[in-house]
């Protein structure tokens, strides 16, 4: 594992089991980074989300993979969920699965077999079989996804129609990737689509019908009829078949007006936070770890031991072996952000992150953001703006709100908005929140009364 959040909802939802081993992979160094090469873009198997996000030429030589990371979850998820994990967990709702169709992705695979280390690469359209199926087999791993990088000759664009703005799986998502001559007809294309069958699918006849014209209004309606004519859409919680075929051909449409247009970019956020950036990855102790072993942290500026976390999430060992109950549980499974820690200074969801994994890290909590003495501008911010009603979700606001006015600075209130998307308030007090914000931005370091 790297990021492990579905597999830990996984392993939760199974209920009490057959004890199970992470092998935790972060700290393997030929699984990092993205690099491109020969016009070959490549994503190391345990780079998250966020670090696309915060790849400027992958904005422009990947722009649908970053759209679509940009997309997963909240910041605090991005920053631990994996593009790998997203292709392994194979669901066909999991975002970045159209967009590397679009871009014609393949995956690396590694397994060791007999003392030695086997390879192959699997073209991403053959990796999948099925529902949350994949050519995977017991013993191997993806080692890294690569696709070709975009060019000016390109025009690429990744959609989504969700429920609501973040946090929100997708009813459907899209990913598009056309190639045009210096007369701007369209000599390739590539569409795929998402949350409407057993698996992400390619749509050839679309495709098809875009190959050889100019974008014109006719070839892409024809585009959007085929794309709907190809797949008979799921019913589920989100959305009935019904709503995704009839919606199939408007979100192609826009999808290729836009890229028509060139405006495939117009929405990509100026300085997306990301509520930290990655820090310095903790030599890997090369142990195993129990429950009976202490593992070591850095916890609030000051060193911890403590036993029980193979056994526990994050935020279950800080809470119960460490005796710091301001972290609270909300939903347990990502979705609230009351849980928010800094881990390494990054914000996490510390319910979605496995304890015996922070061997060695650094973390804050909400306890570790200021003191009563010496309250941080974010917490003397919230009392002032009265952002502070129950109060369950307010630790939680606070390490994020911290983590984005240190990062951006003095965000405006689409940064905020973006940066606290992960946060829920159950007493839907987001104004005097976003005001504190501001107000937290504003605030002299010294405190002396005056403003930055």
């Amino acid at each position: 594992m790297a990021g492990g959040t579905d597999l830990l909802l996984d392993l939760h939802r199974g209920g009490a089991g057959d004890d199970v081993t992470l092998v935790d992979l972060t700290t393997v160094p030929e699984l990092r980074g993205i690099s491109i090469i020969d016009n070959i873009v490549s994503v190391g198997a345990t780079v998250t989300h966020n670090e696309v996000v915060g790849h400027t030429e992958l904005r422009s030589m990947g722009l649908p993979l970053a759209q679509a990371c940009l997309e997963i979850g909240s910041p605090q998820l991005r920053n631990r969920a994996t593009v790998a994990g997203n292709l392994a967990t194979a669901s066909p709702a999991n975002d970045t699965i159209s967009a590397l169709l679009a871009l014609d992705a393949s995956v690396a695979i590694a397994a060791l077999r007999d003392d030695e280390i086997t390879r192959r690469v699997v073209a991403l359209d053959d990796f999948f079989i099925g529902f949350r199926s994949t050519v995977l087999a017991p013993g191997e791993l993806i080692t890294a996804v690569t696709f070709p990088a975009l060019t000016p000759a390109h025009a690429a664009i990744w959609v989504k129609l969700g429920n609501r703005h973040a946090q929100a799986i997708s009813v459907i998502h899209l990913g598009i990737v056309l190639e045009r001559d210096e007369d701007a007809v369209v000599t390739t294309a590539r569409l795929a689509i998402g949350s409407v069958a057993a698996r992400v699918v390619l749509l050839p006849d679309a495709a098809a019908a875009l190959v050889g014209t100019r974008l014109d209004d006719d070839s892409i309606a024809e585009a959007g009829a085929a794309a709907s004519a190809a797949v008979a859409p799921i019913n589920d919680v989100r959305a009935t078949g019904e709503y995704r075929s009839a919606m199939i051909p408007t979100l192609v449409e826009r999808a290729l007006r836009a890229s028509r247009s060139g405006a495939s970019s117009a929405t990509w956020p100026a300085d997306p936070p990301r509520l930290g950036a990655p820090g310095a990855t903790p030599e890997p102790a090369l142990r195993e770890i129990d429950d009976n072993t202490e593992i070591s942290v850095t916890l609030n500026g000051s060193p911890h031991q403590a036993a029980g976390a193979a056994s526990r999430t994050l935020l279950d060992w800080i809470r119960d072996k460490c005796g710091l109950p301001g972290t609270k549980e909300g939903c347990a499974e990502g979705e609230c952000g009351a849980c928010t820690v800094r881990l390494d200074g990054q914000a996490v969801m510390s319910c979605l992150v496995p304890a015996a994994q922070a061997d060695g890290s650094d973390i804050v909590t909400v306890e570790g953001i200021g003191t009563p003495d010496q309250p941080h501008p974010i917490q003397t911010a919230f009392a002032d703006e009265f952002a502070v009603q129950c109060g369950f979700c307010i630790p939680g606001f606070i390490v994020a709100g911290a983590s984005l006015v240190d990062e951006i600075g003095d965000p405006d209130e689409d940064q905020i908005r973006l940066g606290l998307s992960g946060n829920l308030c159950r007493c839907t007090g987001y104004y005097p929140i976003i005001q504190a914000i501001h107000t937290a931005a504003w605030a002299d370091p010294s405190d002396d009364g005056s403003q930055r």
